[in-house]
């Protein structure tokens, strides 16, 4: 049977998006899900397309631009099923398209607080009983965005979330729990655009490589980074694998 039988995941975001196809190819791999999204209703979509696989759901709401929207999650998803053994902060926003010289501090906040401290404060809550456990699996979506200082809050939030998961990842060392990164590449979603250059399903199998990896990263240590395109041809297993 698939390692993921039983576990339980939740994802950021997962009411539409990157998020909703992490939800699904989690499924297919036999783990139970819990979807998120700001408010309850939105999370409909994605719960009525779970349904197509043999696994138990669970939905959580709440804005993580806020402490208590994040504190709502957190409670939410230790209601039922009271244990998250993947945690994956998918859930990001990119901001205005302004020029570099008059983003606002607002526009800097809103958005270090959904991409960077929201990441933190989730796995804060869920990591240590992952360490007690002996297994986990942290997975942050992270960007290749370059040379685009129009989205300079977007891309600084995003290497921020890049230098926490190489810190955090030293001390999950040797823990059983391991946390990743991975770069889903520029996707037709609502932030992507119709510009994009593959459509949204793309993401899979790369996404999960981090879950699917045993050992995290072969040449030793925590924190890999995955970029999720690369991995694109290869088909996912099943759950019964």
């Amino acid at each position: 049977m698939n390692k993921l039988n039983g576990k339980w995941a939740l994802v950021t975001g997962s009411s539409r998006g990157i998020g909703q196809q992490i939800a699904l190819g989690l499924a297919q791999l036999g783990c139970n899900v819990v979807v998120h999204g700001r408010k309850l209703e939105n999370t409909k979509q994605t719960l009525e397309k779970l349904l197509a696989y043999e696994i138990e759901t669970h939905a959580v709401a709440g804005d993580l631009g806020t402490p208590q929207g994040i504190n709502l999650v957190i409670n939410g998803a230790n209601a039922h099923p009271g244990q998250i053994d993947i945690l994956y902060n998918n859930a990001a926003i990119m901001g205005e398209n302004t020029t570099i010289t008059t983003s606002t501090l607002d526009l800097w906040q809103r958005v270090f607080q959904v991409n960077l401290f929201a990441t933190v404060m989730l796995s804060n809550a869920f990591a240590p009983a992952m360490i007690e456990r002996g297994f986990g699996r942290i997975i942050n979506l992270t960007s290749g965005i370059a040379n685009q200082p129009n989205l300079a809050a977007y891309s600084a939030s995003k290497a921020a979330v890049d230098k926490y998961t190489k810190d955090f990842a030293v001390h999950l060392n040797d823990t059983g729990v391991h946390v990743a990164t991975v770069d889903p590449g520029w996707l037709k979603t609502d932030m992507g655009g119709e510009n994009a250059f593959a459509g949204v399903e793309t993401v899979l199998p790369g996404a999960l490589m981090p879950v699917l990896d045993e050992n995290n990263d072969p040449h030793g240590g925590n924190g890999r980074f995955y970029p999720a395109q690369h991995y694109k041809h290869l088909k996912l297993p099943t759950e019964n694998a």
